[in-house]
């Protein structure tokens, strides 16, 4: 589809960020502990606690990776990035979400979302965006570990699509009152088991061969990551600047999403195009 007339020539064309000025983006990680959030053009900017202060004291709106109240939700992004964004502007969001949440819990991230008035509302398991920022060769079987600070996963990705996946709700925030660092390997442990005996294949045990991608804070652990390599007798390949691995996949498939050919758009006088398919490469 051409734009109208009065959006001719390169002023029609969507282009890729920093340089287009029709539309913003948001890439958006909110963990138990922490909330990361990348913005087209100007990186990652906020990096703070999942925490907000309806006047009765800190109330933490996501617990075990899952929002439990998705206003108090609403209002921290309403805090953290209402002054952030450009005026006028109706951004296109990608929200990482826990593989095993399901349905009720992408709809409270989107309901949470929508104060932020956004164009369109992507979900993304954390575990896919995590190798997308590792940059893993996904048309082969991959296995991804994701040890957050209250929540850890087990994740096979087959053509990067979710094949199994095991969660357990403990993470390094745990360390040191109830659960030892022994405790969280025995978890991963037990759910790459799971994922193998559920496998009718070989895609678990080659992925294995290959190396378990590993990222979370608990990848920054040592007594974590020497133990699971000892157990699993497997290689473990850490995601760079894993605590933040999430977000800056959801950024790259963000990107990849603002320029498709069939991207759509909405002008600064609110009307709603879909950009050229010459205008820019569809994602990889």
């Amino acid at each position: 589809m051409t734009a109208p007339p009065d959006l001719p020539g390169d002023a029609a064309r969507h282009r890729p960020w920093p340089l287009c000025r029709r539309c913003c983006g948001i890439a958006l990680d909110m963990g138990s502990a922490r909330t990361r959030v990348w913005i087209a053009g100007k990186g990652t900017v906020v990096d703070v606690p999942t925490v907000t202060f309806p006047g009765t004291g800190a109330i933490h709106p996501v617990q075990r990776g899952t929002i439990v109240d998705a206003p108090g939700c609403a209002r921290m992004l309403q805090r953290l990035l209402g002054h952030r964004l450009p005026r006028f502007t109706r951004p296109m969001v990608i929200v990482t979400t826990s593989v095993l949440d399901g349905v009720a819990h992408r709809t409270r991230a989107r309901d949470a979302v929508e104060v932020l008035r956004p164009r369109s509302v992507l979900t993304v398991p954390s575990a896919r965006s995590i190798a997308l920022a590792a940059d893993a060769d996904m048309s082969r079987p991959l296995v991804v570990v994701d040890i957050g600070a209250h929540l850890t996963e087990a994740v096979l990705l087959c053509d990067g699509a979710v094949t199994d996946a095991h969660r357990t709700a403990v993470g390094t925030s745990d360390l040191g009152e109830t659960t030892t660092p022994e405790q969280i390997v025995e978890a991963v442990v037990a759910m790459l088991t799971a994922i193998r005996r559920h496998d009718r294949t070989s895609r678990t045990a080659g992925a294995l061969r290959r190396g378990i991608l590993l990222a979370g804070g608990g990848a920054l652990r040592p007594e974590i990551t020497y133990a699971l390599t000892a157990r699993l007798k497997a290689p473990l390949r850490m995601v760079p600047a894993p605590h933040t691995a999430a977000v800056r996949g959801a950024a790259r498939l963000l990107q990849a999403a603002h320029t498709h050919p069939e991207v759509r758009f909405t002008d600064p006088r609110g009307r709603t195009h879909t950009a050229r398919a010459d205008a820019h490469p569809a994602p990889p």
